[in-house]
């Protein structure tokens, strides 16, 4: 540790400074970033953490990861624990994208055998093999994300810690991500997940807690916390329980022009059999961005499938208004039900929106534009 030596700019500074110390002291107060929280999670679960901006959230992963100490209470966690909390967390910007991976996997246990052993795979699924050997802070977020995620996910952690990690990458990265957590969590690890988005939440986590000013307001069954949350009730995905057993859906199509721009039409189908009589369904269409933000959703209801067999649905759009990007779309399938509804998703069809990158929102809705000329108002007359 080097020792710290004083400048005269800096003795100067504290002389102006110290009339105010006293005022300062008098107004101090102690400000709890986490209080009385307490939780537990059990081994391969997934484990979702809501909550509004300075909640607590990623306080709370900084705990568990033990980048910082709790100042009250204790921690107890069984298992190597891997963590992916922010850009640029875990990574050193002066290496090259292969040497961040050993140094990563070395802080968090593993031998130079072991991240051997799986490096191709780490590779292949960050998508960065042509950058390997540039230094990470040329990187763009999203290829640091990619990587740290493939590094955090491939090298077998017992407790794996997610920030917002879904957050970043294209639609079909994120899809990717999606399917390697999962099989994450059935290898055993257990997974905690910070994330806005209640769509990810809900198909991966069976509870989580909500957070607010950093005391627990709720925790439970993560549809009940995502109604505290949003005040808005999510549709239950549990495919133990909720599924609609009913629907097999074949195949999700997209049918578009050689070059799909924003005033493209647009039409989307999907084949699906029932295995018995569904009476009443709403049937509905989305289109989610890379963010994970819904920028088209379309929906109808269908009374005519009271029997069983083949069906096709297909949705129509006159002009599809998305302004330049990749979107996920996918139908889903809801049903009423005696003890609530019953969803089913399509497989995702990705699409490329091409053009020139005009708009800040994401849908362009046309309007009619006019001007005309104002007669020049009379000038008031003198008294």
């Amino acid at each position: 540790m080097k020792a710290s030596y004083g400048t005269l700019k800096d003795d100067i500074t504290n002389i102006l400074k110290k009339p105010f110390d006293r005022h300062r002291q008098e107004n101090h107060e102690t400000f709890w970033a986490l209080k009385d929280v307490t939780f537990d999670v059990n081994p391969g679960e997934i484990f979702g953490v809501v909550g509004k901006n300075g909640s607590g959230k990623s306080t709370l992963l900084k705990i568990l990861s033990r980048i910082v100490d709790p100042t009250a209470g204790t921690v107890k966690m069984n298992g190597r624990v891997a963590s992916l909390l922010e850009v640029g967390t875990g990574f050193h910007p002066e290496l090259t994208g292969r040497e961040n991976i050993f140094f990563n996997g070395s802080m968090i246990g593993m031998s130079r055998q072991e991240i051997r052993k799986r490096f191709k795979e780490i590779v292949e699924f960050s998508e960065v093999e042509k950058f390997l050997d540039t230094p990470v802070k040329f990187y763009s977020s999203g290829m640091y994300v990619r990587l740290a995620f493939s590094v955090a996910a491939h090298l077998e952690p017992e407790i794996l810690l997610l920030d917002e990690v879904l957050a970043v990458g294209d639609a079909a990265f994120q899809k990717k991500s999606l399917n390697k957590i999962v099989s994450t969590m059935e290898s055993g690890c257990t997974v905690l997940m910070v994330s806005h988005g209640a769509e990810n939440l809900l198909k991966l986590c069976k509870s989580g807690i909500l957070l607010s000013n950093g005391k627990v307001k709720s925790m439970g069954p993560i549809d009940k916390v995502l109604l505290d949350y949003t005040g808005m009730r999510p549709l239950q995905l549990d495919p133990h329980s909720t599924k609609l057993q009913e629907v097999e859906i074949h195949y999700s199509h997209v049918k578009k022009s050689d070059r799909l721009t924003t005033n493209s039409a647009f039409e989307a189908e999907v084949e699906f059999s029932l295995k018995e009589p569904l009476p009443n369904c709403l049937i509905n269409f989305f289109a989610e961005d890379s963010a994970g933000r819904f920028a088209l959703h379309n929906r109808q209801d269908f009374k005519q499938f009271g029997k069983k067999g083949r069906y096709k649905i297909v949705m129509k759009l006159p002009r599809l208004s998305l302004r330049p990007g990749g979107y996920s779309t996918w139908f889903r399938f809801v049903a009423k039900k005696k003890y609530g509804e019953y969803a089913l998703d399509s497989d995702r069809v990705v699409i490329q929106v091409d053009g020139k990158q005009e708009l800040q929102s994401i849908v362009d809705i046309p309007a009619e534009w006019h001007s005309e000329a104002l007669a020049k108002p009379e000038p008031h007359a003198k008294r």
